[in-house]
């Protein structure tokens, strides 16, 4: 599973599994009308991240690292590195530009994903 992906999953939690998991067969005289599945884009990003236990030790808006860590993944370089390249950037260093880089670029593909996230997380 990509780095990208277990962040999505943790942020988008059971909303992402049940807009992706397939209904299963009812024959249509005898089926009641059911409620959509919630959709993805209803996933407020930033609301889920603060619901989650230890947000308000952590800097996640401004830090790639506590992000990481706020969601229990390893935070190190070769993580952080890896979550570069598949969002597109092969000459990741660590720094703190690449840092705050990756970290927009993160909540830029969680928006392309469905999410709904701060403009300000955005710029």
């Amino acid at each position: 599973m990509s780095i990208f992906s277990k962040i999505k999953d943790t942020i988008f939690g059971k909303k992402a599994q049940a807009a992706e998991a397939p209904k299963p067969a009812v024959a249509p005289s005898t089926a009641a009308p059911a409620a959509a599945p919630a959709s993805v884009s209803e996933v407020d990003v930033e609301a889920s991240l603060s619901a989650m236990s230890g947000a308000d030790k952590l800097n996640w808006r401004t830090s790639i690292v506590d992000l990481f860590k706020l969601l229990g993944i390893d935070s190190s370089y070769d993580n952080r590195k890896e979550l570069a390249q598949e969002l597109g950037r092969t000459d990741y260093s660590g720094s703190a530009e690449d840092n705050i880089w990756l970290l927009k670029a993160t909540m830029q593909e969680l928006a392309k994903n469905g999410g709904k996230v701060p403009a300000d997380m955005l710029d």
